[in-house]
């Protein structure tokens, strides 16, 4: 939905983004630095790493994947200033003995309105931290998940703010409930009708000495340059997504006539398994990272970004947030700019261009069918 994209985010992103101008890189390990990466796990938790071995959000890449060219450019619009990348913080709330919080309707939405008052009746209610504050001045996509008591049930809202210690929090529309143990597809993101929770960059990944995360990842276009110009809206999106925008006939693909009818929402990137990763001359350890996972796993198109721009879905919520950590951990934020000239932000500009559709991806052949290119997820302890 239009209200779910990068136009409502430009002006936070922008004075979050300053700071990573000026800031050094020598922190930035280089791509070639050696890592240990942790033993596969035997089992997994479900609230670190959650749904079926075979959901889209685990399944690899397969031996039979069928690679077309995405067509993305380095710079989208060819903008200097693009945000390269931006975080879409995805508000994931996973404590289910939490205190019962009221999360009442609010009409504020995307308007640039507060979204601390409630301006209609109770909507549900759903665990949530007395001390976890999150929304206030922000019109940024807010999507959020909470994990209901029962501790089955995800709980998906958007746009989600809860401005005050102990207080009422707000949302303008509720989905209906995932379950954390099923496939993990559906979820709160309005351009695709995808998962909060799956897909997004978890704290505790893309940290120093790791391999890169075991799923594929959430990633947000500038639909109107990188997308298929559909003639209708049947044609818009693509399995797994079950929507596209509400204004995407007419808006995808318009700039430039894009006729790349692989290029929709919800269609599954790639470096495809022919590209040696070593080629694409990757300057960065969180490039580097990201790069294996887009090889084994991929990454789902969720959002428009409604501006020049990439953005990658990161956690942020009780738990810490994945930008904190990335500033500690690497001494440089995780947003850029195009022309930041950073190793990481020329990592994301050359990772972009690296990634393939995997056109035969399908629900009987999640990530192109064959043998995996990683083994399955371990079962749920």
């Amino acid at each position: 939905m239009k209200h779910a994209t990068f136009a409502h985010t430009l002006s936070p992103l922008a004075t979050r983004l300053v700071a990573s101008l000026v800031l050094g890189v020598t922190a930035i390990l280089p791509a070639h630095e050696a890592f240990s990466a942790t033993p596969f796990p035997t089992t997994r938790d479900p609230l670190k790493w959650p749904f079926a071995p075979t959901s889209i959000w685990n399944m690899p890449i397969g031996s039979n994947a069928q690679y077309v060219p995405a067509n993305l450019p380095a710079v989208p619009g060819n903008d200097a200033w693009a945000p390269m990348p931006y975080s879409d913080d995805e508000i994931i709330i996973l404590k289910p003995t939490a205190p019962s919080t009221p999360v009442y309707y609010s009409s504020a939405g995307w308007s640039g309105q507060s979204r601390c008052n409630p301006t209609g009746s109770q909507l549900l209610s759903v665990p949530v931290p007395s001390n976890f504050v999150i929304g206030r001045n922000s019109n940024t996509n807010g999507a959020a998940v909470v994990l209901h008591a029962d501790g089955h049930n995800l709980i998906h809202m958007q746009p989600f703010a809860r401005c005050n210690a102990g207080g009422a929090a707000t949302s303008y529309v509720t989905f209906k409930p995932v379950d954390l143990y099923g496939d993990g597809a559906a979820g709160a993101h309005g351009g695709s009708g995808l998962s909060v929770l799956g897909g997004s960059i978890r704290v505790g990944e893309l940290r120093p000495n790791d391999q890169g995360p075991r799923h594929a990842l959430k990633l947000n276009v500038y639909a109107r340059q990188s997308l298929y110009r559909c003639g209708r809206y049947a044609d818009c999106f693509r399995w797994p997504a079950t929507n596209a925008d509400s204004y995407a006939v007419g808006f995808y693909g318009s700039n430039g006539n894009n006729s790349n009818d692989a290029m929709k929402m919800g269609a599954l990137l790639a470096i495809p398994a022919f590209r040696d990763i070593a080629s694409l001359g990757l300057e960065s350890e969180p490039g580097r990272q990201l790069a294996w996972t887009l090889q084994n796993y991929g990454a789902y198109i969720v959002e428009d970004t409604y501006g020049p721009a990439v953005g990658i879905a990161i956690e942020n919520g009780p738990d810490g947030s994945l930008a904190d950590q990335f500033k500690s951990d690497w001494g440089i934020n995780f947003e850029q700019r195009a022309n930041s000239n950073t190793p990481w932000s020329r990592d994301v500009q050359k990772l972009t261009q690296a990634l393939y559709v995997v056109n035969n991806n399908s629900p009987t052949s999640v990530g192109g069918g064959g043998t995996p290119r990683q083994p399955l997820a371990p079962p749920l302890r």
